[in-house]
C-alpha cells in the first residue's frame, strides 16, 4: 500500500488545524499529495500501468478542487499550504 497508518497519522498531525482534525482541506491536500508523489515514483518503473494512472489523474483533480476551495475561502491558508507542500513554483 501507499503509506502505513503511522505515516498517515504523522501527516495528519503535521497539517491539522485543531485537535481531532482529520478532514480539513489542509489535511486532505497533504494526504493526496503524499499519494500522488508515491504514484509518480511508481510510474517511473511501471510505465504501462494505465489503470493506476487513471486513479492518479482523479487524485490530482480532487486536490485541485480542494485547493481552489481553500483559495476562495481563505487565501492566506492557501498560500501557507502550498508553501509548506512546495506545490507551486
Amino acid at each position: 500500500m501507499v503509506m502505513t497508518a503511522e505515516q498517515k497519522q504523522q501527516i495528519i498531525d503535521e497539517y491539522k488545524t485543531c485537535e481531532g482534525d482529520t478532514g480539513s482541506p489542509e489535511v486532505q491536500v497533504a494526504l493526496l499529495t503524499a499519494r500522488i508523489k508515491y504514484l509518480a515514483d511508481h510510474f517511473k518503473s511501471h510505465k504501462k500501468d494505465h489503470h493506476s494512472r487513471t486513479g492518479l489523474l482523479k487524485m490530482v483533480g480532487q486536490r485541485r478542487k480542494l485547493l481552489k476551495y481553500l483559495a476562495n475561502k481563505d487565501i492566506q491558508r492557501y498560500r501557507d499550504l502550498i508553501g509548506r507542500l512546495g506545490l507551486r513554483k
